[in-house]
């Protein structure tokens, strides 16, 4: 069978791009080796937050507004509780330049947002407790997406609208000029006039010698604290959403969703990571260190019982733009990924994006393009 567009990787990124392919009336098969939205993979987490604030970087402000309002449709449509407009809370230093890049973007792209002193966010966070002096941004309209369910329905909606989805493998392609199949693990052989990868941290293994030092995954890990029994104030509407940009360890948090406990995290790199062979069981080092900013957080919560921990990984470009870029040896081949830690909420806008590529052509970004991708780590997308 000869498919339009073949997609390797049903993760975020892989699901939109052939939620939009299909909508345009393509024939699109869609991948993946361990399944939808598996706990492998960068998208099986319980929730990804969806934020507009980027400091200075239009391209991901505008990029994440446009994903909300696709996000919200189809979660509409689906029926199920997969968004949750929690808000999302940001705290730093008055003054902080970030901070005000993040407003000043906000602003220009008309996205709503409160600006929160230090003795308004004691007022309307009693449950909270902040650095001394800190400041709060606050989005209204943003908040938290229930990532692998999320995922899932999207892809079973394309399955039921006509694309095939396939548990498989893909070899590395050879070769170069156009691409005509690829051959799956099994034995089998897909073919299609054009292929999208998008597998995320398994990119530098299907293209070792081009990603394998632009892309690196590493470890992450995230710990779910319970909370006291017949307490609201953990939950929406609550308590938001909340990044805290005033601690270096660059903690965030979420409230209790679906009574699973209050979520944290650090956003920093954690240690390389092999997504098919590491053990997911957390370290621990990263329970300690979450522990510690829980505490300072979240007071009440100091001695809460971890009731869920999760490890993940982050595929990260040089600098935390995304990939999105023709492969520079096969006219057809297409790479999307790179989501470096905060690529879950864009995957309406990057499917969008690389659709749109495939069916009309046009430049990509610079900021997107292979060749701005480096070999070192200097991350400057937060």
């Amino acid at each position: 069978m000869l498919y339009d567009v073949a997609v390797i990787g049903a993760g975020v990124f892989g699901a939109w791009t052939a939620y939009h392919l299909r909508a345009a009336g393509l024939k699109v098969v869609l991948l993946d080796a361990y399944g939808a939205a598996h706990s492998r993979s960068s998208s099986g987490g319980e929730s990804r937050i969806l934020r507009m604030g980027y400091g200075a970087d239009e391209i991901y402000t505008r990029s994440a507004m446009r994903s909300l309002r696709l996000w919200q449709a189809f979660c509409r449509e689906s029926g199920q509780p997969l968004w949750h407009q929690t808000g999302v809370l940001w705290t730093a230093a008055e003054g902080d330049p970030y901070t005000e890049h993040t407003r000043l973007t906000l602003a220009l792209c008309g996205a709503q947002f409160e600006t929160l002193s230090p003795m308004e966010l004691k007022s309307r966070y009693r449950q909270m407790a902040f650095a001394p002096g800190a400041w709060g941004t606050f989005e209204p309209e943003s908040g938290a997406l229930m990532a692998r369910q999320a995922v899932a329905a999207l892809v079973a909606d394309t399955v039921r609208h006509g694309v095939e989805f396939l548990r498989e493998a893909v070899a590395p392609p050879h070769g170069a000029g156009s691409l005509q199949e690829v051959q799956t693990v099994s034995g089998g052989r897909i073919r299609a006039g054009t292929f999208v990868f998008a597998c995320g941290a398994w990119l530098p293994k299907v293209f070792p010698d081009l990603l394998g030092k632009r892309i690196e995954p590493t470890r992450q890990e995230a710990f779910f604290f319970g909370t006291p029994p017949g307490d609201s104030r953990f939950a929406p509407p609550a308590m938001p959403v909340w990044i805290d940009f005033s601690d270096p360890r660059g903690p965030y948090g979420f409230p209790d969703l679906e009574n699973r406990g209050v979520k944290i995290a650090l956003d920093r790199h954690g240690p390389p990571i092999d997504p098919d062979i590491a053990d997911r069981v957390p370290s621990a080092e990263s329970l300690a260190a979450a522990r510690d900013c829980l505490g300072q957080r979240l007071p009440a919560l100091r001695h809460a019982p971890l009731v869920e921990a999760r490890v993940c990984q982050y595929e990260n470009t040089s600098n935390g733009d995304f990939l999105i870029d023709r492969h520079p040896d096969f006219a057809n081949v297409w790479l999307a990924g790179g989501g470096s830690g905060h690529g879950f909420k864009h995957g309406p806008a990057v499917g969008e994006y690389v659709a749109a590529r495939i069916l009309h052509g046009g430049p990509v970004d610079p900021r997107y393009c292979l060749a701005a991708k480096a070999e070192t780590q200097h991350r400057t997308v937060f």
